[in-house]
């Protein structure tokens, strides 16, 4: 008989897996629970729906109609429970399905406020689709909002309702923005930015409550007592897995659900990939969660292949993200923070743990107007860099530091001389990838 897969959860994990499975196994059964009515989507680019650089349909990756033509049946349900001896997934609705192979893919929420009046109307987090249709909605009837946490989401959170004609103030917890990954100087031309929209920036601001009449938001209130009248509080405090699934079925977890290199969890025949997913390391003996649009792809991809009966380990590559930061391209790569501000317990649409466990190295900046490289040297290698502005040497500087190239002919060069990094690391990059391309 024809092997029966069930994914629960239609985010970019569930859906890698679902085209490897079909491509390998056409005789196959695949089906998809999915509590989205809206189905597979952009989600990291729903900030720029929110802001109306981007269209709607411009969200879909693939239409209904291809996932027809895969002939893989996509069920718009509410997965409650898992019969782990039997083998069968429970609904909302009391259905149940069969499977042979489980995988749960179910992904991150935003963390819910931690204050008193988080549930009023009028506070948001940005999750869906349909999170940010109500979140367009109502800034087109609102004239002041307050955004509130310090990582890539609030920040486009603050951009897009200043875009839609809102006027935002916009609360950090710290001295500035996103204090452990960016340096002083970093954060100051995100905040230069941001003021230069007349977005006010508060610091060492957090919401002692959010003040509502008749359920409704009409103020927010600091710890310092101020009051600030809104109609929208948008709130970005980080993420937390989607674990009720695997805690009712009695799968191991930590912060997320706990899986062995290949993706396996502790129950036979589930498995879990994507931001749900807590993966071992057999290379550093650890189990680390990432939030990254590419990590959920290859988790995916890799759970699909051990699912097939060839257990394919997830080898972990290093943290790259591409964003705007106040409009201002940024590329993120490795190691390259301190991990100390307790504001970011996790960074939404776009963490990875490489950002904020920096061991302590040397550090080499160059920096420009608009334009800033920094680097985190190791004794050998680039252990992590942050490129703003002109992208030219983002992708040389990833190929270099996950492969560990040892930079000890320039290292020096580097420490010496901050104004020659550009041209330091374009011509050894040159080189280097010369040298790679000869002996491959």
């Amino acid at each position: 008989m024809a092997a029966n897969y069930v994914i629960v959860g239609s985010g970019v994990a569930g859906i890698a897996a679902a085209e490897v499975l079909r491509a390998r196994a056409p005789g196959a059964s695949i089906t998809i629970v999915s509590e989205d009515p809206d189905g597979y989507y952009s989600r990291p680019g729903l900030a720029y729906y929110l802001s109306g650089e981007i269209p709607e349909k411009h969200l879909f990756l693939r239409s209904k109609a291809d996932f027809r033509a895969l002939g893989i049946h996509w069920l718009h349900a509410q997965a409650t429970q898992i019969d782990v001896a039997g083998h069968r997934l429970i609904l909302a609705d009391k259905r149940s399905l069969a499977y042979d192979k489980l995988l749960i893919a179910t992904g991150a929420r935003a963390a819910a406020p931690d204050f008193p009046g988080g549930d009023l109307d009028g506070v948001f987090t940005l999750d869906t689709l349909k999170d940010a249709k109500r979140l367009v909605r109502k800034a087109n009837k609102s004239g002041q909002a307050v955004v509130v946490g310090g990582g890539i989401t609030a920040l486009e959170l603050a951009e897009g309702l200043h875009a839609c004609g809102v006027n935002v103030h916009y609360l950090l917890r710290g001295a500035r923005y996103w204090a452990n990954v960016l340096d002083a100087e970093e954060s100051e031309l995100v905040e230069a930015y941001l003021r230069g929209d007349e977005i006010e920036i508060h610091y060492h601001a957090r919401v002692r409550q959010a003040l509502g009449k008749r359920g409704k938001l009409y103020a927010v209130e600091t710890d310092s007592g101020e009051i600030i009248p809104c109609q929208i509080l948008a709130v970005a405090i980080g993420t937390r897995p989607h674990l009720d699934l695997a805690r009712t079925a009695g799968i191991t977890i930590d912060r997320g659900i706990l899986t062995d290199s290949c993706l396996r969890t502790s129950a036979p025949d589930i498995l879990a990939a994507g931001d749900v997913a807590q993966v071992h390391d057999d290379s550093t003996g650890r189990a680390s969660l990432d939030t990254l649009w590419p990590t959920a792809r290859a988790h995916g991809e890799a759970a699909a292949n051990t699912m097939l009966g060839t257990p394919t380990p997830y080898h972990r590559v290093v943290a790259m993200n591409v964003t705007l930061l106040a409009g201002i391209p940024t590329t993120i790569i490795g190691a390259l923070g301190s991990g100390s501000d307790e504001d970011l317990v996790a960074i939404a649409r776009g963490d990875s743990e490489n950002w904020r466990t920096a061991a302590p190295t040397w550090v080499v900046v160059e920096r420009h107007e608009v334009n800033r490289i920094r680097l985190m040297l190791g004794d050998r290698t680039i252990t992590g860099a942050l490129v703003m502005g002109d992208q030219t040497l983002s992708r040389p500087l990833q190929r270099l530091i996950a492969a560990k190239a040892d930079i000890s002919p320039i290292r020096d060069a580097l420490l010496a001389d901050d104004h020659a990094v550009l041209q330091l690391i374009a011509t050894f990059s040159a080189e280097w990838e010369r040298n790679h391309a000869a002996t491959t």
